[in-house]
């Protein structure tokens, strides 16, 4: 309850911009990264839609309420590798991790033949 009455008052006289620039800058997760990239691009560009800061924590909430959902898929899978997993157990992750990323087809194969260890490729 403190807390958000401390962050209503430090937002009540700054633009909706530099409001969202304060909540980006504690989004430290290394999954969101991509995500935040593209809103400071926004911010830069001035093409954020938002009337008051309320609808972009709307936003960010829904954008990383569920783990499964495309847009974290796809930036797990930009950080997958082999690594040390035998090839079976690094198939059954990738395929986990691209169910539902929009990996499909050629697109797939080409992103498992990168990730999978070089001896084995």
């Amino acid at each position: 309850m403190a807390y958000r009455l401390y962050t209503r008052m430090k937002m009540r006289n700054i633009t909706l911009e530099e409001q969202v620039q304060w909540v980006l800058s504690y989004v430290q997760e290394e999954l969101v990264d991509i995500w935040k990239e593209n809103m400071i691009e926004n911010l830069e560009s001035e093409s954020l839609s938002y009337a008051m800061v309320g609808e972009f924590l709307s936003d960010l909430k829904e954008e990383f309420r569920r783990e499964d959902n495309e847009t974290m898929k796809v930036v797990k899978l930009k950080k997958i590798k082999q690594g040390s997993k035998i090839i079976e157990e690094f198939v059954q992750e990738f395929r986990g991790v691209t169910r539902g990323s929009g990996y499909e087809g050629r697109l797939f194969v080409e992103k498992l033949k990168r990730d999978i260890n070089r001896v084995i490729r």
